[in-house]
């Protein structure tokens, strides 16, 4: 497939970048006729320069070329080997640009590409989310947002507000687990909070992810797509975005969580949404956006590729007894990074489906509470899936 039909070029800004800036060293479209060899690359930026989703937010449609103004100017040492796609324009109709963005993430997945996608509003993640389809596997999407964006109403149109909606009713259904980090409960309707809690996904508050930011890092990892609405940051440091507010995310604390999303070597795409120019009078919006990606990169390149294995002598395996389990709990601990992970039974009809899911990222907390004697409520979140 040819996908370079779906991209037009990034407007040259005539900028002479030192050879250590990202500038400097990406591949990018820039003339026509000229498409970057995208096979040899192993990260590959994506601009979707479509608005037509966004509520409160006109002018998001324009952010990607911002971005990328801030990004390319940044430094970085041991550059992954990257190029930069261009813009996806909006199509004729909100469907048409949908079909372009999931047509180009099925073609780089199933060549094992890392993709970050900036520009444009949230509901972008549907298409993102389309695009694993013909993968033949479930997968873990994460949003980082202060609410949920799901509708009541059966016949909503699809929105930045309501996309989630359209993903957990899409069939055939290929998602095993959401996960929502950061939500502020008064934006978020008890009967919603009870869905999630219904479908066993995992849901993180925003005051739980400040009291413990490492504690989010077992849930990126474990994750598939990462979708990172911008208003999800506080507005005094978020201008640009319509949506942002007075609650949220510092920026170390974003940049934190797009590392440890970098390091997670399931994670195969990355969306930031919302960043709008016209509301970014100075510009620092779009430089903090673009640090994000920058953090992004280094975990990627920082990535220990640990999957643990039974007898793997990089890995310490903890059984511990628990009243309730038909069997003992199951942990591995990582000599290299400490990071743990948790083994979940599946039954043995289903191990087609679910053999890349049941060795679950968990942190040293999950041990502690099987220690005490309880199940985790990781490991019954995803026990129950799993029935």
């Amino acid at each position: 497939m040819d996908i370079s039909l779906y991209f037009s070029p990034i407007p040259s800004d005539n900028t002479d970048y030192y050879q250590e800036q990202i500038g400097g060293l990406i591949s990018s479209f820039k003339e026509a006729g000229d498409f970057p060899n995208w096979m040899d690359a192993d990260l590959i930026l994506v601009g979707v320069k479509e608005e037509r989703g966004s509520v409160n937010n006109g002018g998001c449609g324009a952010g990607a070329n911002k971005v990328r103004e801030k990004l390319y100017s940044l430094y970085f040492d041991e550059f992954p080997a990257m190029v930069d796609l261009g813009n996806i324009l909006p199509g004729e109709t909100i469907e048409d640009t949908y079909f372009a963005l999931q047509s180009c993430m099925d073609a780089l997945v199933k060549k094992g590409k890392t993709v970050i996608v900036i520009g444009g509003s949230q509901d972008l993640t549907l298409p993102l989310y389309r695009g694993y389809e013909k993968t033949e596997q479930l997968v873990n999407l994460t949003s980082i947002d202060n609410k949920f964006d799901i509708s009541d109403a059966t016949d909503a149109p699809i929105n930045a507000n309501s996309y989630l909606s359209s993903i957990l009713l899409h069939q055939p259904s290929f998602l095993f687990n959401y996960a929502n980090v950061g939500y502020q409960s008064y934006f978020c309707p008890p009967n919603i909070l009870g869905l999630m809690e219904k479908l066993f996904f995992d849901t993180i508050r925003l005051g739980e992810v400040r009291g413990n930011i490492r504690g989010v890092e077992p849930v990126l990892r474990n994750s598939d797509i990462l979708s990172f609405d911008v208003s999800a940051i506080q507005s005094a440091d978020m201008t640009g975005c319509g949506n942002a507010t007075p609650n949220g995310l510092l920026p170390d604390e974003a940049c934190q969580l797009t590392r440890y999303a970098g390091m997670s070597e399931k994670l195969s795409c990355f969306g930031l949404f919302e960043y709008n120019p016209r509301l970014d009078e100075n510009g620092n919006s779009a430089l903090l956006v673009s640090q994000m990606i920058w953090y992004f990169m280094e975990g990627f390149v920082n990535r220990k590729h640990e999957v643990p294995k039974p007898n793997d002598s990089n890995y310490l395996k903890y059984r511990v007894p628990v009243s309730g389990a038909d069997e003992d709990l199951v942990f591995y601990k990582s000599l290299r990074t400490d990071r743990w992970w948790m083994l979940v039974p599946y039954p043995d009809s289903k191990s087609t489906r679910y053999r890349r899911l049941n060795m679950v990222p968990c942190s040293y907390t999950e041990y502690q509470i099987a220690g005490q004697n309880e199940l985790p409520e990781l490991w019954v979140k995803t026990y129950r899936k799993f029935l």
